[in-house]
C-alpha cells in the first residue's frame, strides 16, 4: 500500500476523493493538506480552524501551507506545496486530487508531483459529474454551498445543503458538482467523521462576482 496525502479543499470532492481512498486496498492515506491565504481556503473561504476541525473528525493530521495569493505564480505554487509535503514529518508516497475533469489538469500535476519522487494520484477524473454527484449523496456525505458564482447563479443558494432536489433545480449550464466554479461546498458530516460540525448562518458576503457563506461554528471550536 502506498502512503497517500490528499490534497484538501474543505469540499465534497476532496471527501469522496478521501472516502475512496480509504477504501482502496492499494493507498493507506497517512494526511490531508491544505493551502491557504491569510488563514483561509481560497474559494470555500473556509477558515483553518474549520478545517482543522474536519481532519480531527476524520482522525488525520493536517498540514497547512500558505499561499502569498490566490493565484501565485505556478513555480512559486508548486515548490510551497511539494516543500509543505515534503517537509511535513509524514512518510508520503503520493498525492491525491479531487480533480474531476480530463481537462489538462492531470498533466499540470504530474509536471510538479512525479519529479519530487511522488505518485500523482486522482480517483475521480474522467467520470461523469452527475453520478460523482450522485455517490456524494448516497455516501451521506453532507454538504452545504458556502460560495456561489453569481455570472450563474443567485447567492440565495449558499447555505443550502446539497441534495438531489437542489441539483434538479440547478440550470442547465450548470455542472451537477461545480466543477466549472459555479458553487464551492462545506463537508459537515460524513460517515468517517467522529460527529458532525454545525454550522449556523451569519451572514452572506457578496464580494465581486462571488458570494460567501459566513457563519458561527460550534462552541468547541469557539472554545
Amino acid at each position: 500500500m502506498k502512503n497517500i496525502i490528499i490534497s484538501w479543499s474543505s469540499g465534497k470532492d476532496s471527501t469522496l476523493t478521501f472516502e475512496r481512498l480509504m477504501e482502496s486496498p492499494d493507498y493507506n492515506v497517512v494526511g490531508l493538506y491544505t493551502t491557504h491565504v491569510n488563514g483561509e481556503v481560497p474559494f470555500q473561504v473556509t477558515p483553518l480552524e474549520v478545517v482543522q476541525l474536519q481532519a480531527d473528525r476524520l482522525g488525520m493530521p493536517l498540514v497547512t501551507i500558505e499561499l502569498p495569493a490566490v493565484f501565485p505564480p505556478n513555480d512559486v505554487y508548486q515548490s510551497l506545496v511539494i516543500e509543505g509535503v515534503k517537509s511535513s514529518g509524514l512518510a508520503v508516497d503520493g498525492i491525491a486530487f479531487g480533480d474531476m475533469f480530463c481537462n489538462g489538469i492531470v498533466e499540470y500535476r504530474k509536471s510538479y508531483v512525479e519529479p519530487a519522487g511522488l505518485e500523482a494520484v486522482f480517483p475521480l477524473v474522467g467520470e461523469s459529474s452527475a453520478k460523482l454527484a450522485q455517490e456524494i449523496i448516497a455516501r451521506g456525505i453532507e454538504t452545504v454551498l458556502v460560495t456561489v458564482d453569481r455570472n450563474v447563479l443567485s447567492e440565495t443558494l449558499c447555505g443550502k445543503v446539497y441534495t438531489d432536489e437542489l441539483i434538479q433545480e440547478l440550470p442547465n449550464n450548470v455542472d451537477p458538482c461545480g466543477e466549472d466554479g459555479e458553487f464551492h461546498t462545506l463537508v459537515c458530516n460524513s460517515n468517517y467523521f467522529s460527529h458532525p460540525i454545525s454550522i449556523q448562518q451569519v451572514e452572506i458576503e457578496s464580494a465581486p462576482r462571488f458570494s460567501h457563506l459566513r457563519y458561527s461554528v460550534e462552541s468547541e471550536l469557539r472554545g
